[in-house]
């Protein structure tokens, strides 16, 4: 652009503020070049939020560098990759660091430097920055692993103060509404129960019922009432999934009331249930990848469950199975009719529908066990619907 065409756009610019926003909003996306059209060129912080963004999105490195256009790459250095990352956290708020963080780890192949410790000191935490870490794990150099625990670390205990208090208080109401008492204390009584149940007891003439029969709510707390176990399937495609059922794990088996186990399990199977007084320690004892054998892992959940009636069992898979399925529907259907409450979710995690195996998935809904997405939001309630033996909430 001359010199006599840039007066005439910053005074359109200034006679027209709404429409210069645009143009500059325009410019931002379009990312430059010969082919944007707009006439409108960045300086200072627009500028540098525009460099940003190019070095990320912007196409070919470096043949476009001279011409005022986004240049795409980052050098493939941790010291260039660590001072972008400080860009896009001046530049841009936390969600959307997330994302661009997730795209420079897909489109650049920046997994191999988060093996480097000034890398991961710079990075944004996520669930999906843990995944990739997990993923990376066995890896990983020693000078790094500190690093990457105090990463995961500050991502877990977000988590759980998201998570936690609102997972124990619905799960602590479905437990004690699941244990019922016929001879309650006067504030254990369940006084809607109580009245639909003594209907026929209603005396007209006082214009009263008389509750011959008291319904209360148990204390739940003061022992194990229900079991659960979380199958976790450990595949790549699970990470965020793997994040999450961890943290739930550990708040599960912090409610005396819930003998908790966790398992995770590729085409072999993992009991991680002693670790869960530390989700960290949890994912570090994850091996994200592989293959799988749904199989062979409720085969070995069948195996722990005491209390059919009483137990929860939730595998978390998309439901690729490696194994031998008529086997793993067997399983399902044999645990179903002893009593256990089976849940199966395609995933838990934020990111709505997965890929899954569908054929599978239609055999469980006729078994009984209809297979779903989980968002974390929603998984208190499915666990309590699940304890109350009662319909899920299905998204």
């Amino acid at each position: 652009m001359g010199g006599t065409e840039m007066s005439a756009g910053v005074r359109h610019g200034a006679a027209d503020p709404a429409g210069g926003e645009r143009l500059r909003r325009w410019r931002m996306v379009l990312g430059g070049g010969e082919a944007e059209g707009t006439g409108c060129v960045l300086a200072g912080r627009d500028a540098a939020m525009d460099a940003a963004l190019g070095a990320l999105y912007g196409g070919d490195a470096g043949s476009r560098r001279g011409s005022g256009a986004r240049s795409a790459g980052l050098g493939g250095s941790a010291p260039n990759v660590a001072r972008w990352l400080g860009d896009i956290r001046t530049y841009f708020p936390s969600s959307v660091v997330q994302v661009m963080q997730r795209d420079a780890i897909e489109r650049l192949g920046l997994s191999t430097l988060l093996l480097e410790p000034e890398m991961l000191e710079a990075v944004e935490p996520d669930v999906h920055l843990v995944g990739t870490l997990l993923s990376l794990n066995k890896a990983m150099p020693e000078t790094t692993k500190e690093t990457a625990r105090a990463v995961v670390r500050k991502v877990v205990e977000q988590l759980e103060k998201k998570l936690a208090a609102r997972t124990r208080a619905t799960l602590t109401g479905a437990l004690d509404r699941s244990a019922r008492i016929s001879q309650p204390r006067h504030h254990d009584i369940d006084w809607d129960r109580t009245i639909r149940a003594n209907l026929k007891n209603y005396l007209p003439e006082y214009r009263t019922v008389v509750p011959e029969r008291l319904i209360g709510y148990g204390r739940a707390a003061q022992s194990v009432k229900k079991e659960v176990i979380l199958c976790i399937d450990q595949s790549g495609s699970m990470a965020a999934s793997v994040v999450y059922a961890s943290v739930f794990g550990a708040v599960l088996a912090s409610m005396r009331s819930i003998a908790t186990r966790l398992v995770v399990f590729d085409t072999a199977v993992v009991d991680l249930t002693d670790q869960l007084d530390d989700p960290v320690d949890v994912l570090f004892g994850t091996q994200l990848g592989g293959g799988t054998d749904i199989n062979r892992a409720l085969a070995y959940c069948q195996s722990k469950i005491t209390r059919p009636a009483d137990t929860v069992v939730v595998l978390i898979s998309d439901l690729y199975e490696g194994g031998i399925r008529n086997e793993m529907l067997k399983r399902v259907a044999a645990m179903k009719g002893a009593g256990v409450e089976f849940v199966t979710l395609l995933a838990l995690s934020d990111e709505g529908a997965p890929a899954y195996d569908r054929e599978h998935a239609a055999a469980l809904a006729a078994l009984g066990a209809p297979a779903f997405a989980c968002t974390p939001d929603l998984f208190p309630e499915v666990m309590a619907a699940a304890l109350e033996k009662r319909p899920l909430p299905t998204p």
